[in-house]
């Protein structure tokens, strides 16, 4: 099993959650989180004043998925995620060792 977490555009939510439902995706945690990469912020001016923004918002969505879906999910998110300007995101793919569904007790596969 495998955990993807993609770190997105926020106005890219809505497409990206839909693009997903339709390939199978049938859960995902969805987080309001701010950095900055290459990017590095930006200035913004303000009743006058230029100030710094030193963390962008974005949003972060974590997948916990079989190793078989990865590639095909990965695909779907870089497609709809896309706007080809600095700043699209990034996605991580990283090893799941356990899962427990707290309500009924599965574990691994059958919890996800």
């Amino acid at each position: 099993m495998k955990m993807i977490s993609a770190v997105i555009k926020p106005f890219k939510l809505d497409d990206v959650r839909e693009a997903l439902s339709e390939v199978g995706v049938q859960g995902m945690t969805v987080s309001e989180v701010k950095g900055f990469g290459r990017q590095k912020g930006h200035t913004e001016i303000y009743r006058g004043a230029e100030y710094a923004v030193d963390f962008l918002p974005k949003i972060r969505i974590d997948i916990a998925v079989q190793d078989d879906e990865v590639e095909k999910i990965i695909e779907t998110i870089s497609q709809t995620a896309y706007t080809g300007k600095t700043g699209d995101g990034k996605i991580f793919v990283m090893n799941l060792e356990h899962v427990v569904r707290i309500r009924t007790g599965e574990t691994d596969e059958s919890a996800v």
